[in-house]
């Protein structure tokens, strides 16, 4: 069997799962989707520094003088720390900010130099940036000397690695890579390699190296910069690996995944494995490697892997290769999916459906990327069934130990039921006890102690007065010679390199506002105002190439399938690259494939091969051919709003209908006042006769007599719009459908989310084209989603402010408080108050 787990349980949640597969039933087939964001920055830890423990912390933000982000946009993944490389650039206006990433992203904006390297190329940046290290006497002799083996070959390695050779693979400038090597080591262009004072550079990165089947490499490579000029170890200065989950590195530290043990230790290390069966009680643990997760889920479709156990993760909507995943949980005898949403993609293949608690149900612990450990303690209880993940899994531990115990033995789950916080609570401080003597040491902290002082870092040993803020201070590496190593890992181009029947580079990430596979986020409405819709993002040009316009629906073609979606332009987006956001999956994407199956979401597309060291797949590069979708002259269009308590199974069951077409979309939408509302489109080449129009029209309860209703069944043409009429005579659209020409929808949906009176309209909301027949002004788009802040309302604000750059963000945020709350919209509103600085007469 195999168990799937997920970087957002707790730490409790992952010790008594590790427990019960490896102590309990005898298997390591257990992994977690951190396999799929953090995988590659252990490797990368462990290959250089010895240890899978990020040297740095927030503070150091405050400290740098570099800031080097790469693979990672910053500002909509990690908002909060965003906001900090805000306040230190305000307050060290010399701090320099280099971003190297494909895209040009609102972290992108923020940039002294941004690099927009290829796809792939990280590894020869890197490399570049050390041959100009070396060239120009930058790097620190002294250090490598006393603190690290194996730089020799690291030389020799990157002696043909040119900022010429580096210029044609990754696409950048020769020049801009020597100003980033010189930024980077901290000097002001005189050879300094004797080991003066430099000025700190601090790199952060994430999916962008992680998400590769290079991804170990890119991670040690960049690595290598920072051990060759000494950048490590003080404030400022250090690699950075920004988590892409929350507990993502609880669950490392207590060994819940495929290769690793509790504390840190490895499963390919006997000694690291008789420890482990010494502290839990058994006779061993096993020594066969377990399946990590695209081997775990290619093995269940293989037969191989007979019963899964999924928990608070979503694969049939994550993983690379869905029709592979697809076909492991439709072939596997028996599947457990513990979810606290039971509309995931997944929980539709589940034998059995666990209720779970989420986020704010929960207790116990999380630690973050800067190796600092909260308390999480629940805000509201838990709903119905719905059960601790750890209590699910010590409950099952409990009953089977029951049944095959032999006499004498011992209770390897002595944890309480009955009281959930005792019982997670017993759970860490056997997890703490099993660190002792680790790197990642905490037997100097407890519950009581965090309680009363809040998160505290490891490593924090018993006997020390606090937890520790940066690693390797003195030099000193978890190595069995103290000594930091360099790897000398030769770049090497993608997996799947674009060619002439897949010529564009398919990229995936985040949207601004939504999380992961949106199991949580997308049943917010408000959370869509910022990308109301699914769509692929190209370069304008490149839709000019293929004949496309914004909106227009485009095939996208993998090696593994086929995805339809509309089409937008993008300048930030390099030509011959396309962009897809991570989250659309099959919750919200429909349609069929010439095939009849479904053709699922952006995952249908992407590459299963992985990096051999990490096992990370492929994430960030997929070789695909887009071209206009088909001739699909009917079309469907229809909003409306819902009743607060039926909206999630009017949701559901609008799916299951518009699946049947050749390619639908459905996601949620909310107003200012609240009101929860669907969207959904979809497009054939004709108009069905499946009966598919009334059964829509019956969800969205557009068949009574408060409908205004017009069909031409011969020219496949259908509008139904429904009124609600308050006592003063005012009409405003409560629900819409178009079907057949459904461009009348630009203007419709602006009447009816911002609920503008339609009394005068009469029969002329039934008319066709996208030209309304009186003016009709929207209140604009949202930018602060937060707030319900829209672009009209900061433009009209905007024109009354002025002063700089700062001075006016300050007074628009005084008059509107948009960006005071997660901060996400902040890059936009700076962009916007520049251009209407540059917009002013001068």
């Amino acid at each position: 069997m195999g168990f799937y787990l997920s970087g957002q349980l707790l730490t409790e949640d992952y010790y008594a799962f590790n427990k019960l597969a490896k102590g309990l039933i005898g298997t390591n087939n257990i992994d977690t989707n951190s396999r799929l964001c953090m995988s590659s920055a252990v490797a990368g830890y462990k290959a250089t520094l010895g240890a899978d423990a990020p040297p740095a912390c927030y503070d150091d933000v405050n400290h740098a003088q570099c800031l080097f982000i790469v693979g990672s946009n910053t500002a909509w993944a990690h908002p909060i720390l965003f906001r900090r490389i805000e306040d230190a650039r305000a307050a060290n206006p010399q701090l320099k900010i280099v971003v190297a990433d494909p895209r040009r992203t609102d972290t992108a904006a923020m940039a002294d130099l941004f690099l927009p390297l290829l796809p792939g190329s990280d590894v020869m940046l890197f490399h570049a940036m050390l041959h100009v290290m070396l060239r120009e006497g930058w790097v620190d002799r002294g250090y490598i000397a006393r603190h690290t083996q194996g730089f020799d070959a690291l030389e020799a390695l990157v002696a043909d690695c040119t900022p010429a050779r580096a210029a044609a693979v990754c696409g950048l400038p020769a020049e801009d890579i020597v100003t980033a090597a010189r930024w980077f080591a901290g000097v002001d262009g005189s050879a300094n390699g004797g080991g003066a004072a430099r000025a700190p550079a601090l790199s952060l990165y994430c999916q962008g190296l992680n998400q590769s089947t290079s991804g170990t490499a890119k991670n040690a490579a960049l690595i290598n910069l920072h051990l060759a000029t000494g950048q490590i170890g003080r404030p400022g200065a250090g690699p950075f690996s920004l988590t892409g989950q929350p507990n993502a590195m609880g669950g490392r530290e207590v060994g819940g995944m495929a290769n690793l043990l509790s504390g840190h230790r490895d499963l390919g290390n006997a000694q690291h494995r008789a420890e482990v069966a010494a502290l839990w009680g058994v006779a061993d643990v096993p020594a066969r490697p377990g399946k990590t997760a695209v081997e775990m889920f290619q093995a269940a479709a293989d037969g191989e892997i007979k019963a899964l156990w999924i928990a608070c993760t979503n694969p049939a909507q994550s993983l690379p290769d869905q029709a592979t995943v697809r076909r492991a949980l439709e072939r596997a005898e028996f599947v457990v999916v513990q979810e606290a949403f039971a509309t995931t993609a997944t929980a539709q293949y589940a034998d059995l459906l666990l209720p779970a608690t989420s986020w704010g149900e929960k207790t116990g612990t999380v630690t973050n990327s800067e190796r600092r450990i909260s308390r999480v303690r629940p805000a509201v209880p838990a709903p119905g069934a719905a059960r601790h993940d750890w209590a699910a899994a010590v409950d099952f531990a409990q009953r089977l130990q029951a049944r095959l115990r032999a006499p004498g033995s011992a209770d390897l789950f002595p944890y309480p039921l009955d009281d959930a916080e005792a019982g997670a609570e017993a759970l860490w401080n056997e997890h703490r006890a099993n660190t002792q003597g680790r790197d990642l040491d905490i037997t100097g902290l407890s519950w009581p102690l965090l309680e009363a002082r809040g998160p505290q870092q490891w490593p924090w040993p018993a006997g020390q007065a606090q937890g520790t803020a940066r690693l390797y201070a003195d030099g000193v590496f978890p190595t069995s010679d103290g000594r930091a190593r360099f790897a000398a890992q030769p770049w090497q181009p993608v997996a799947e390199p674009c060619d002439a029947d897949y010529p564009f580079a398919l990229t995936t990430g985040r949207l601004r506002d939504q999380w992961h596979g949106m199991s949580r986020t997308g049943t917010l409405g408000r959370l869509f105002g910022h990308a109301a819709e699914p769509a692929v993002q190209l370069h304008p040009d490149d839709m000019a190439a293929l004949r496309v316009a914004d909106g227009d629906l485009v095939r996208l073609d993998s090696r593994r399938g086929t995805l339809a979606l509309p089409v937008q332009p993008d300048a930030g987006v390099a030509r011959g690259q396309a962009f897809l956001p991570m989250h659309w999956g099959s919750e919200f994407l429909m349609g069929r494939g010439a095939d009849g199956r479904p053709l699922g979401g952006v995952n249908t597309l992407t590459n299963p091969a992985y990096c051999p060291g990490s096992r990370q797949p492929e994430l960030k590069h997929t070789a695909v051919r887009i071209a206009r979708a088909g001739d699909w002259a009917w079309h469907l269009l229809a909003l409306a709003w819902l009743p607060q308590d039926s909206a999630h199974t009017t949701r559901t069951a609008l799916a299951a209908v518009l699946a049947e077409l050749p390619y639908a979309h459905c996601v949620p939408f909310a107003n200012a006042a609240g009101r929860t509302g669907v969207l959904l489109r979809g497009a054939a080449p004709s108009a069905p006769t499946s009966g598919l129009i009334e059964r829509i029209e019956g969800l969205l309860d557009l068949a009574g007599e408060d409908t205004l209703r017009y069909a031409d069944t011969a020219r496949g043409q259908h509008r139904a719009m429904r009124l609600a009429v308050d006592p003063g005579g005012q009409a405003t659209l409560e629900a819409l459908l178009l079907g057949g020409d459904a461009r009348a929808g630009a203007w419709l949906r602006t009447l009816l989310l911002d609920a503008l009176p339609v009394q005068s309209y009469g029969r002329l909301l039934l008319r066709p084209g996208s030209e309304a027949p009186v003016a009709v002004v929207s209140r604009g788009k949202p930018v602060c989603v937060c707030l319900d802040v829209t672009d009209t309302a900061i433009e009209a604000q905007l024109a009354q402010c002025h002063g700089d750059d700062a001075d006016r963000l300050a007074q628009l945020q005084g008059a509107l408080r948009c960006g005071t709350q997660c901060g996400s919209c902040v890059p936009q509103l700076r962009r916007m108050v520049r251009h209407s600085l540059s917009a002013q007469p001068a």
